[in-house]
């Protein structure tokens, strides 16, 4: 029987059902059905329309950013999430007098009409026309549209031309009537240790200045403002590199983009430092200016610890000395800097807000180019990045080895679930080596939750593990030498053909780019396709993108690298993650995703070639490959591939004393055969896991 709370909404009375009678709301019901995972957004909407009466605006816009157009945000700066219920990690949101819209993609229409109440409309297509359209249609001419400038990125708006006005509002009005906003996190940022440190920031910040001083435009300074500029970003972008929250001014554009991006400030990167304050990201808030002689970081100056400042040497004044000044000082100090003569200030758009950058006036005094220097070098890593992140992903791949062992022990007892099973690889990452957390929401989906790609299961939607459904788990973790991030989808039961064919399709196209041979240079806009192709044959595909760069603890997105139109060339040292999916509406969901490296590859005729070399190290579900589709190179790539697990991750197994786990990894990387239509097991493998004689590392394999 269901108990059932009723709210007024849109002037009928909706009602919820404190017990699950339908996962998904219904408005146009007698009264309105919202499920328990509905937030009644009554009150919040009445006040925020009553703040912008006095305003003069007819609508007011609701990004799901915050002041650095992060991908990832502090609780605090979850507007969107508190105005609407949705959480998704993109959207956009208008509101009028009247009308409650939000705009976002396919991957959260379904998450969308479970958490949004009656009062909002869900706009199935996120595309900026479709927003522009809506407010040329619902606002009259000459009536102004409201926006925080903190929370848009740099561009023009094509509303003018319509008759309509954005009117720059800085102080955000949500802000206002939010009650019980959180506060800043407690946390103090931190240095890296010198074991994980192979540049130090003062050879950063020459690198920065020797780019400002080849720049023909000739800049006096840079301003960073993406988070991991400051800390020095790494990776990104959606869970991944598929979502993205940033939002554009530019609406002859986009203002959703399909991408992830992460700005945290640069300062984090550019001075080897971390902090605590966006879930899951290593980052605090913070802007840097930097010019040939001086250096201002712009941070709450209370949580600069004394190492910190010595660290920095912020008690004198030469040009590698830094000038601690008030985070919320930055407005004021950039236009002090531009009253100076002859001063041009470089600035990179995508992570750049309209707050700063309209201030970047006159025109002559502003130099603009899509990524700041700082996001552009830090792409590629370093020799001590690239050998302490592959080290990090050979101990991530001890933890998501153990979570797949479990499992196919416990859930033919019946008694886990999605939640149980994302609390246990996170309890797992933790008792490794320089753990430091999740790098992002674990995404454990079973049967039709994991058809939504960016589903992360809650008390109230957890869903009971079965062998009789597919089961996706992505989930990644933050080490002190770096990021991880990779998704395995299984079955414990016995698939569908359907089920193994989408399957091998997708594995097919994660090798088919992951064994590509490509002059260094190349786009991997120009590669997307190879990911697809076997999907495209048979009439199937998926709607997120392909990759996105990853961090060394950092950023789980990280921009500018991925496989995405706007992303940069692939040089040697670039790490990517690399993911096609496939996705069966209420279901299934599908989706392999590595992380792998840019590396040199050896041509018969041609030089400066590049290859992807794969560094996550955990075998995929033998029981959902079909070898009959794989081709003979495909099928040698993947036996290369489960030799490379045997040799990186073995001797980690063995270091810890987890001959269980070496059991269950000798199994499940035994070669393929070339005959047959399943995944078949060698017999003598077989034969010796059985025996229990795998854990010998001298055992020669067949």
């Amino acid at each position: 029987m269901c108990l059932f709370s009723f709210v007024i909404t849109g002037g009928r009375y909706a009602v919820w059902a404190k017990e699950v009678s339908g996962s998904e709301r219904n408005c146009s019901a007698i009264p309105p059905y919202l499920p328990p995972t509905a937030v009644n957004t009554t009150l919040r909407l009445r006040d925020l329309r009553a703040s912008m009466i006095p305003l003069n605006i007819s609508a007011y816009i609701i990004p799901a950013t915050d002041a650095h157009l992060s991908e990832y945000i502090a609780p605090r700066d979850a507007r969107l999430a508190w105005m609407s219920g949705f959480t998704g990690s993109a959207g956009t949101a208008v509101i009028t007098q009247n009308k409650a819209v939000l705009w976002t993609d396919s991957r959260y229409w379904i998450q969308a009409e479970r958490q949004m109440d009656c009062n909002w409309e869900l706009q199935r297509d996120a595309s900026i026309r479709s927003i522009t359209n809506w407010l040329i249609l619902e606002i009259p001419e000459g009536d102004q549209v409201g926006f925080d400038p903190f929370l848009f990125s740099v561009g023009d708006t094509n509303l003018a031309p319509a008759g309509r006005i954005l009117k720059s509002i800085p102080d955000n009005l949500v802000d206002k009537i939010w009650t019980g906003r959180p506060p800043l996190p407690p946390d103090n940022p931190i240095r890296l240790p010198d074991n994980v440190i192979g540049v130090t920031w003062q050879m950063k910040v020459d690198q920065i200045r020797a780019q400002i001083s080849d720049n023909p435009y000739k800049p006096t300074a840079v301003l960073l403002s993406a988070l991991d500029e400051t800390a020095c970003k790494h990776k990104t972008a959606q869970h991944k590199a598929i979502s993205c929250r940033r939002v554009s001014l530019n609406f002859s554009v986009k203002l959703l983009s399909g991408q992830t991006f992460q700005l945290v400030s640069l300062f984090s990167g550019l001075f080897n430092l971390r902090g605590n304050d966006i879930p899951f990201n290593p980052f605090f808030y913070s802007y840097t200016l930097l010019s040939m002689d001086e250096i201002w970081l712009f941070v709450h100056i209370e949580r600069i610890t004394e190492e910190l400042k010595v660290y920095l040497n912020t008690s004198c004044y030469h040009s590698y000395c830094v000038q601690l000044l008030e985070y919320s000082s930055v407005r004021t100090y950039l236009q002090s800097y531009l009253q100076r003569p002859n001063v041009r200030v470089w600035v990179g758009t995508e992570y750049t807000n309209q707050a700063l950058y309209e201030l970047i006036t006159p025109e002559d005094k502003r130099l603009t180019s899509t990524y700041s220097p700082v996001l552009t070098t830090k792409a590629v890593k370093d020799a001590t990045e690239q050998r302490i992140l592959k080290e990090a992903h050979v101990r991530d791949a001890v933890a998501v080895m153990q979570l797949l062992m479990w499992l196919e022990k416990k859930v033919p007892e019946g008694t886990e679930n999605e939640l149980t099973a994302a609390h246990f690889v996170d309890q797992c990452r933790s008792e490794q080596k320089n753990s430091r957390g999740p790098s992002f929401e674990t995404i454990s989906a079973s049967g039709p939750n994991a058809a939504l790609a960016h589903y992360s299961p809650s008390n109230e939607t957890a869903r009971k593990l079965s062998v009789d459904e597919m089961y996706l788990v992505d989930s990644g973790g933050q080490y002190l030498d770096g990021t991880t991030d990779i998704t395995r989808t299984v079955h414990w039961g016995k698939p569908t053909d359907f089920q193994k064919e989408a399957y091998t399709r997708v594995l097919m196209g994660n090798i088919e780019i992951s064994r590509t041979i490509f002059p260094a240079g190349t786009r991997g806009v120009n590669m997307e396709m190879l990911g697809r192709r076997a999907l495209w044959e048979v009439g199937l595909n998926y709607g997120h993108g392909t990759g996105h760069g990853v961090g060394n603890y950092f950023g789980v997105h990280e921009w500018p690298v991925g496989f995405q139109s706007n992303n940069i060339p692939f040089q040697e040292g670039m790490f990517t993650s690399i993911e096609p999916g496939y996705y069966k509406e209420n279901d299934f969901g599908i989706r392999i995703e590595d992380i792998a490296v840019t590396v040199p590859a050896t041509t018969k005729y041609g030089n400066n070639y590049l290859t992807f070399e794969t560094v996550s190290l955990v075998p995929y579900d033998r029981k959902l490959i079909n070898t009959s589709l794989l081709s003979p190179e495909q099928l040698h790539w993947l036996n290369k591939y489960y030799e490379t697990i045997r040799s990186m991750v073995g001797p980690e197994l063995e270091r810890q004393a987890l001959k269980e786990e070496y059991d269950w990894m000798m199994k499940h990387t035994a070669p393929f055969l070339t005959a047959g239509a399943s995944a078949v097991i060698s017999s003598v493998t077989l034969l010796v896991t059985v025996l229990g004689k795998s854990w010998s590392k001298s055992f020669i394999y067949t």
